[in-house]
């Protein structure tokens, strides 16, 4: 059977993260494991990952650190090509680190990336430290 790529709905990884329901969880583990076996490549877009992101901790109620930690693992797994990776795992790593929403995370990761400052009235951006807020 030949290598696949697939780009993965929000849906799929949120069953696959949460067991939710189950038989649809069981059909996302499946798709995972055959990811992990190297059979097939899973992308994920960023876009995705916000979704996901806000459903696991909105509608499931996963407290925000354990739902980036879970991200951040499932994106550095075989077989899963994250779009924008290292800008993902820092939006991450400051959403657990500093308990930021993932929106603010994923900009602030992309101002330090671009090296520009972000255009903002939100004073959350002042929680980290490494990103210059542009006052208007």
């Amino acid at each position: 059977m030949p290598h696949t790529r697939q780009v993965v709905d929000t849906n799929v990884l949120v069953r696959f993260l949460t067991g939710d329901p189950p038989l649809m969880a069981e059909k996302a583990r499946k798709l995972v494991d055959q990811a992990d076996l190297g059979k097939t490549t899973l992308v994920i877009l960023p876009v995705i990952v916000a979704e996901a992101f806000y459903t696991l901790e909105s509608y499931y109620e996963i407290e925000r650190k354990s739902v980036a930690d879970r991200l951040a693992i499932f994106l550095q797994c075989r077989g899963i090509q994250c779009v924008e990776k290292d800008r993902i795992l820092d939006a991450l790593k400051r959403c657990r680190d500093r308990n930021a929403h993932f929106a603010d995370a994923y900009l602030a990761a992309a101002a330090i990336e671009l090296k520009t400052p972000i255009a903002s009235f939100d004073r959350d951006f002042d929680k980290f430290p490494d990103v210059s807020r542009a006052e208007l």
